[in-house]
């Protein structure tokens, strides 16, 4: 696949996950200040500056993935894929607000762990169409594990 003569594709996809990440980053952004200065974090919890920077890798690196396996031959593995792409998404998007805005940490955490699961079958369902396209979710699957680490840490925290 020739990411040259289907830079269209890849910039749709990248944007579309960047676009999804950026907004809610920008819903969230109080509720991330406030979570800054008031919550007690788990230990391991990286600096705030971090979070930016690793999912804007994220985010690339699913949309990479997401027009890899759109640009595909068509199948019902590329269709499940696309559609537990966008799922996944979703869930990816409304978990800051839960988190951030909601501070309903325990239902978070219990979303977090559907989210995972979520880009799991992703993955899974990528490796059958491309499995470049799958081994690039492998770092968002680990990220969204530790997520869980730190998420579960500050619903414990601050009960």
């Amino acid at each position: 696949m020739c990411m040259k003569s289907n830079w269209k594709v890849y910039l749709f996809w990248i944007a579309l996950a960047e676009g999804v990440g950026a907004l809610s980053g920008w819903l969230t952004r109080e509720g991330v200040e406030l979570y800054n200065q008031t919550v007690v974090q788990p230990p391991l919890s990286p600096p705030p500056f971090v979070f930016p920077i690793v999912w804007a890798i994220l985010y690339a690196l699913m949309g990479v993935g997401a027009a890899r396996v759109y640009l595909a031959p068509a199948s019902n593995a590329r269709s499940r894929g696309l559609l537990l792409f966008l799922i996944q998404l979703a869930f990816n998007f409304l978990w800051s607000i839960v988190f951030f805005n909601l501070q309903a940490y325990a239902f978070a955490f219990f979303w977090l762990i559907a989210l995972w699961l979520l880009i799991l079958w992703m993955t899974v369902s990528f490796y059958q169409v491309d499995k470049t396209a799958a081994l690039l979710q492998i770092p968002y699957l680990l990220w969204v594990a530790f997520a869980g680490y730190l998420t579960f840490g500050v619903w414990m925290l601050n009960r």
